[in-house]
């Protein structure tokens, strides 16, 4: 899992068997949301709109809008309101204006009632055209002889002076006299047709015109975000932390899963794969916390491949068969096997007691089969491994589950195998499968053969073996 791409194979294998404790998580993020939500009391917000007559610029619009949430504009509104809970800086922050459509200005207030929101976008705007006004006038004052203003008296002491010129001129006795005069009357023209586009493209002298669009319709509903909006955000929140916590941990997750990894950590070689039916692991875990983990399903991983379905037990019996023949010619010297169980890992001590009742039902060491040495389980601590010393055992042998335990377990395994004078033989890998629930007649002597070991064989022989070889 810690190199592979996340697929979302992966994410529908996370939701179906951590359905339960995201679901939980769920619940606990709409919770927080709707905690958050009493911290934060419901705010409503009104918009106001100004009409700018006129032809404007977007650039002279964007300062508009600017005018409008200013500072200057808002303390005005907050002195016509007379409000003492809150605060002038306070109402700059609730006050927003933008440009729409059509040379409008949209000014929003939020407060924390309707009405109030309502009130506090009237008056920005009120004020917004009042201040607009009056930087208008003000203007229009203090540069008459400036500006577009200048111009204008240039252009009408021009227009005096052409009819001056006009009547000057003698009027209609030569041809020169009428080519002046026409000259002089299509200039007066163009004169004025360039005052007039001059004024239909002045702002300024449309600055007066603003108008508001009538007042702010009361708000309906809470401003977002919305108690709603929190608790469902809280909810996907948290859904989505677990689900990347989930990836984030299986991604870290460096634990050895294949049979020659595994090997490696404990310096020795596979054997191979035993099968081992699910659901039938042993008795289970007892404790407040072995009864939460099955509630929320954490009592069996996630990342581990779908279980695969097998025929019926003599494939199994026949996998467990192979395995204690690999076993039989990797010993150096005659005598007896240490099997070695990671302590809580289920399916291995199942497949170890498998194991066992192999070696038991195998021919005496008299035949002609040769050696058929016998098992003994012993079930090892993996935190502070502590394995029986060495006796008649011709070797150990390591039975686990895969992806259960870490590199440093595993050599800490192999370190306390060696302490003991033990030399680890192999390691075997216990597999979960699923049993068909249809047998064929001719599978039934075989099954019943297979069947004839129950889970509780692998705890006695492991309490056997601490008796017999001085404790675990």
């Amino acid at each position: 899992m810690s190199e592979d791409t996340i697929r979302l194979v992966t994410l529908g294998r996370i939701l179906r068997r951590r359905r339960r404790l995201l679901a939980l998580l769920v619940v606990l993020g709409a919770l927080a949301g709707y905690g958050t939500s009493l911290l934060f009391p419901p705010r409503y917000t009104a918009s106001a709109s100004v009409l700018l007559p006129g032809q404007w610029e977007e650039r002279g619009l964007l300062t508009q809008a600017e005018i409008a949430s200013s500072s200057t504009v808002v303390d005005r509104a907050a002195a016509s309101l007379r409000w003492t809970d809150v605060s002038r800086a306070e109402l700059r922050d609730r006050v927003r204006a933008k440009v729409t459509d059509g040379n409008v200005i949209r000014i929003s207030g939020t407060a924390d009632t309707p009405a109030r929101a309502q009130r506090l976008s009237d008056q920005v705007a009120q004020q917004f055209v009042a201040f607009a006004g009056r930087i208008a006038g003000d203007s229009s004052d203090t540069d008459e002889v400036s500006g577009p203003q200048a111009l204008r008296q240039q252009v009408t002491t021009t227009n005096r002076r052409i009819s001056e010129l006009a009547e000057a001129a003698d009027p209609g006795r030569t041809v020169e006299s009428v080519q002046a005069r026409t000259q002089l009357e299509q200039l007066r023209t163009a004169l004025q047709e360039a005052m007039k586009k001059l004024d239909e493209a002045d702002p300024a002298s449309n600055r007066t015109g603003m108008v508001v669009m009538g007042p702010a319709p009361r708000p309906t509903g809470e401003a977002p975000p919305t108690r709603i909006q929190l608790v469902a955000a809280g909810a996907v929140l948290f859904l989505l932390l677990g689900i990347v916590g989930h990836l984030v941990a299986a991604r870290a997750d460096r634990r050895p899963r294949t049979g020659p990894e595994i090997a490696a950590a404990l310096g020795t070689v596979p054997l191979g794969t035993v099968d081992v039916p699910t659901g039938r692991h042993g008795p289970k875990r007892r404790g407040a916390r072995a009864r939460l983990r099955r509630l929320l399903g954490t009592d069996t991983r996630w990342d581990v491949p779908v279980p695969r379905t097998t025929a019926d037990g003599a494939g199994l019996r026949l996998r467990y068969r192979r395995v204690y023949t690999r076993l039989r010619d990797r010993l150096p010297a005659p005598g007896g096997v240490l099997v070695l169980v990671p302590e809580g890992d289920a399916s291995a001590r199942h497949a170890a007691g498998r194991l066992a009742a192999e070696a038991g039902s195998a021919p005496s060491p008299g035949s002609a089969n040769g050696r058929h040495p016998l098992l003994r389980v012993v079930e090892v601590p993996v935190a502070r491994p502590l394995v029986p010393d060495r006796g008649d055992e011709a070797g150990a042998l390591v039975v686990l589950g895969a992806g259960n335990w870490t590199e440093e377990e595993l050599a800490g395994l192999a370190g306390a195998c060696a302490d003991a004078g033990h030399e680890v033989v192999g390691v075997v890998l216990a597999g979960p499968v699923r049993l068909r629930g249809k047998r064929s007649a001719g599978h039934r002597g075989a099954t019943a053969g297979d069947e004839a070991v129950p889970d509780t064989a692998a705890p006695a022989l492991a309490a056997r073996g601490r008796t017999t070889g001085g404790g675990a």
